[in-house]
């Protein structure tokens, strides 16, 4: 059944959904990777699209930006829609300095700055991770296409613009490869439902060598990510 933020009925969404940020960007993928894309969703502008993928019925849909707006469409996905499979792909910032524009980041974890995971009421703090079944298949589709991908910990962060502009070196101390906003409440809803979710990344700009990607490149320049992450699906 419809929600208020998905009008989508049951079955029009397939059991396996790309989940970038930008709802354009979802309109992109559809598309342009997809054959005959049917549109189930356009609530908020928040487009979605089913099609398929050399026979298999793929869906992709935009998240929005933050963890409290991918906790709301993932969360819905997963318990209204029975999606089994929920793929980000999506762009970050590297803290890391071998990392280098279009790089591509497979988030083994995320760390986070966000207070998502205390609705669970657990007596510690939480790792939010992968599910290995994607992860492990998502660098073996990569070394197979030979596109390098760094497997490793990101933050999902709530803070686009920083008080602290320097609080990224401590994030970086401690491994971890970029920043984006939402892998934590994306991995804590899959595990909590028992369903699997992976992130792929491509580096849109680096905090570390103070380089940046243009807002198209941004929307239409991420091929190695859609690769993977079409292959995967």
């Amino acid at each position: 059944m419809p929600t208020p933020h998905n009008s989508a009925e049951k079955g029009q969404i397939a059991e396996t959904v790309l989940l970038p940020g930008d709802p354009l960007r979802a309109k992109f993928i559809a598309e342009n990777f997809l054959n005959n894309p049917e549109c189930f969703n356009g609530v908020r502008n928040m487009f979605g699209y089913t099609g398929t993928y050399k026979g298999r019925k793929i869906s992709v849909m935009g998240t929005g930006m933050g963890c409290p707006s991918i906790g709301i469409y993932s969360y819905e996905l997963i318990h209204i829609y029975d999606v089994k499979n929920l793929i980000r792909v999506g762009s970050c910032g590297a803290y890391d300095h071998k990392l280098n524009l279009y790089d591509i980041v497979l988030a083994m974890g995320a760390s986070t700055d966000s207070n998502y995971a205390s609705q669970y009421r657990l007596p510690g703090t939480y790792s939010a991770t992968a599910s290995w079944e994607l992860l492990s298949r998502a660098k073996k589709i990569a070394d197979n296409r030979s596109i390098g991908a760094t497997v490793g910990n990101v933050v999902s962060s709530d803070y686009f613009y920083d008080e602290d502009s320097e609080s990224w070196k401590d994030w970086a101390k401690m491994g971890c490869l970029a920043v984006e906003m939402e892998t934590f409440a994306l991995y804590c809803n899959a595990s909590r439902a028992g369903v699997n979710a992976l992130t792929i990344l491509t580096v849109s700009d680096s905090i570390a060598n103070h380089m940046e990607t243009s807002l198209e490149q941004r929307e239409k320049g991420f091929k190695d990510m859609m690769e993977i992450a079409l292959e995967l699906a």
